[in-house]
């Protein structure tokens, strides 16, 4: 994963995620056609859309998890702009399905992934304590409540740029709700995201408002098979 820098994820930045035409089925299933949007710093896209339009799709294709088959992504930080390769280690990302090494203790998981990206393993002790995340825990033995609140530990840890949120207050009590939401209301500061939700969302910061549903209901058709960029 990307290296911890300080200085360089507390100055000023000018960030930027623009995605242009995307298109991504499977197998002869269309799930994005034609789909663009775009943030910037201190800025939050919001996704919405039913069951089944492509949310977790376009998310999972702007961290560089998925390559698109048409169309283009950008992410750009201080005038750079980064690959595929270098979104999935720069990106926080955070979605139901993100599982924790089970028999490990919550601030053991964190702790392995911060040397894995060169963080001082205090930022993992730091986040656990913020968000209430009892540290000692097997992860194994969290409720989905606690979790979730792992999960925005572990995408916050490297102090990305640009946050990626699929469903980011599922499960969550009032207390943890507040928790997360006082996190990102300090990482728009200096930084952007992007957040699906298949119901109506309260964010800070609302920059756009993509409905995939539309997208989706407009592509009833086979997709091409022809590669694009990313």
């Amino acid at each position: 994963m990307g290296r911890y820098n300080p200085q360089a994820m507390t100055a000023p930045s000018d960030s930027l995620v623009e995605f242009t035409d995307l298109l991504r089925g499977f197998g002869r299933v269309p799930v994005l056609a034609g789909v663009s949007g775009q943030a910037r710093t201190g800025q939050v896209l919001l996704v919405t859309g039913s069951n089944g339009s492509g949310k977790s799709t376009l998310l999972r294709c702007l961290a560089g998890l998925l390559r698109p088959q048409a169309g283009t992504i950008r992410l750009r930080e201080d005038g750079r702009e980064l690959d595929a390769v270098e979104r999935r280690r720069r990106v926080g990302y955070v979605a139901p399905d993100l599982a924790f090494y089970e028999p490990l203790t919550a601030e053991e998981n964190l702790t392995f992934f911060c040397r894995l990206r060169g963080v001082p393993a205090r930022r993992a002790v730091e986040l656990l304590a913020t968000l209430g995340v009892p540290a000692r825990r097997a992860a194994g033995a969290l409720s989905s409540g606690m979790r979730q609140r792992l999960r925005w530990a572990w995408a916050l840890l490297h102090q990305p740029r640009l946050l990626l949120l699929d469903e980011p207050f599922q499960n969550l009590d009032e207390a943890g709700e507040a928790a997360v939401r006082t996190l990102l209301d300090s990482h728009l500061e200096d930084g952007l995201a992007v957040i699906a939700t298949p119901s109506p969302l309260l964010v800070p910061r609302l920059a756009a408002t993509l409905d995939l549903s539309r997208h989706h209901a407009a592509s009833d058709r086979p997709t091409a098979g022809r590669a694009g960029t990313a």
